[in-house]
């Protein structure tokens, strides 16, 4: 063969593969969106019976928030910015520690503290340098809110060891009635170590009282080499937690690989498997492992397949909207739609979409005026109102 003839028959090649390499491309991104959905299958919705309105703009990723009053709330911009917003006015406050702004991490949640009218206290996590070794890991920190500033800046835990891996840092915050904070950290991208492993951070829930000292009864406070703020573990990445506002369950969902988003009520002590067990598989279309349940290890009360990679957790407990009273929701950020669960028994019977294409939802929390707020990225804050 001759030199001209070798590279025209090497440049078809190379041509030839790119086509194949486009067409697979096309055909995997078809069948990640075209799995048989887990029922009960999601519906359009029926009945539009509410309005909205952007409250807080000018926020790329709104990833926490929480209310000081129904016209005073805290906000997290994933870059690193805590602003607060109050009579129509989006302010900084200063003295957040700088975040390690990498991947999925940044500025995650905030909350304040139960009894913020009298302490003016706040929580928050991040990703965090601080500590030996190049990369972070998630934080949990308490300070004192004073107007436009933190001051008292206190670290309650930091996850180890740092690494420079971007994605699955958690993390939400939430209190329970009995004087404790559980927060979460996702498994940082090494699931064949973490996840299930007590002596590892990583694919937890983690429960601390509410000055950060380990509570007596947490299910591996005695246990040698174990991490005693750890409550359960073999999580993946639980980016919504939320008390029950009936029953005081702690409920959670975490993003699973492909087809394997899930929502689980965690215990003390528990295994919730990943990644020994999983209703999905890896994004290429790989088996992850050949096992949906095994001993010792506990069941999602639902699972999402496709995945809608959830975000932000919130029961409606008000009667701004009395068709939704006592309904869950949750954003999705892949679909861009906020989902619409209704609960019996603990189990998904009815699924709607809500707001459909309205864009990345982040987060969702019912406010103390009884409307459901939403963090969309690329928009900010939108409120949802009874027509």
């Amino acid at each position: 063969m001759s030199f001209l003839n070798r590279y025209l028959f090497l440049n078809y090649i190379k041509k030839l593969m790119k086509k194949l390499s486009f067409i697979y491309l096309i055909l995997f991104s078809f069948n990640i969106f075209c799995q048989d959905e887990n029922p009960p299958k999601i519906i359009n919705e029926i009945k539009v019976n509410y309005k909205t309105e952007i409250i807080i703009d000018g926020i790329d990723i709104p990833w926490g928030m929480d209310f000081i009053s129904s016209k005073e709330i805290l906000v997290t911009e994933k870059s690193g910015t805590l602003y607060r917003f109050v009579n129509g006015e989006k302010v900084v406050i200063t003295g957040i520690p700088k975040a390690y702004v990498r991947g999925q991490g940044g500025l995650l949640d905030v909350a304040i503290h139960p009894d913020y009218k009298n302490n003016k206290l706040i929580y928050f996590t991040i990703s965090s340098q601080q500590g030996n070794g190049s990369g972070g890991n998630t934080a949990l920190y308490i300070a004192k809110l004073l107007d436009t500033e933190i001051i008292n800046t206190r670290l309650l835990y930091k996850a180890f060891p740092n690494t420079k891996k971007g994605q699955h840092w958690g993390s939400r915050i939430v209190f329970d009635n009995n004087g404790h904070l559980f927060f979460s950290i996702g498994d940082r991208g090494n699931r064949d170590l973490n996840p299930q492993n007590i002596e590892l951070d990583g694919g937890k829930i983690y429960r601390l009282n509410l000055d950060g000292s380990i509570p007596i009864d947490n299910p591996f406070k005695t246990k040698r080499g174990a991490k005693s703020a750890v409550y359960s573990y073999g999580h993946r990445n639980p980016q919504g937690l939320v008390i029950h506002p009936e029953t005081g369950v702690l409920w959670e969902h975490e993003h699973g690989p492909r087809g394997g988003d899930e929502i689980n009520l965690p215990e003390k002590g528990k295994n919730y498997g990943w990644p020994v067990i999983t209703y999905g598989i890896n994004y290429i279309g790989t088996t992850i492992t050949d096992k949906t349940e095994a001993p010792g290890m506990e069941q999602p009360i639902y699972y999402w397949k496709p995945s809608i990679a959830p975000s932000g957790m919130s029961f409606l407990t008000s009667d701004v909207f009395p068709e939704w009273k006592g309904n869950l929701f949750v954003g999705s950020l892949v679909f861009e739609y906020l989902e619409r669960l209704v609960i019996d028994n603990n189990k998904v019977i009815y699924r709607e979409k809500i707001l459909d294409g309205v864009g990345r939802v982040r987060n969702v929390k019912q406010g103390p005026d009884g409307h459901l707020y939403i963090g969309v990225e690329g928009k900010g804050i939108i409120k949802i109102s009874p027509k």
